[in-house]
């Protein structure tokens, strides 16, 4: 019986996909089945944004990724069931959005993803 290894999920990785808006490498961190719950003045807590799977949750990061705009990595902690970490991000026009993240793993793939987002109000 051979020895079983796990990846382990390389958040530095994830945060420099985010701010280079690196939609391929950000979606292979991904499971297969992963969730995405998105919450913001939109899809509140009670009907929040939800995203299963690879192919859902493509749509969504080539989405953000193909907008002009800045991302910043703020705080980020991990251990070896999952991370966290604020993303503040700026559009052309200087609108504000302010991201925290709480990440899940398994097997060194995100499984759950929780989002909370808000944005300044034009």
């Amino acid at each position: 019986m051979g020895a079983q290894t796990t990846t382990a999920f390389d958040l530095a990785r994830f945060s420099r996909a985010l701010e280079e808006r690196d939609s391929q490498t950000q979606l292979e961190m991904y499971a297969p089945g992963a969730e995405v719950v998105i919450t913001d003045q939109i899809t509140t807590p009670g009907n929040p944004r939800v995203l299963t799977g690879r192919d859902e949750i493509r749509g969504w990061i080539e989405d953000v990724s193909a907008r002009e705009m800045t991302h910043a990595v703020g705080h980020c902690v991990e251990d070896e069931h999952g991370a966290a970490l604020t993303e503040a991000c700026r559009y052309p026009d200087g609108t504000n959005v302010i991201c925290a993240t709480v990440i899940e793993l398994s097997d060194g793939l995100i499984a759950r993803q929780t989002i909370v987002q808000a944005w300044d109000q034009n």
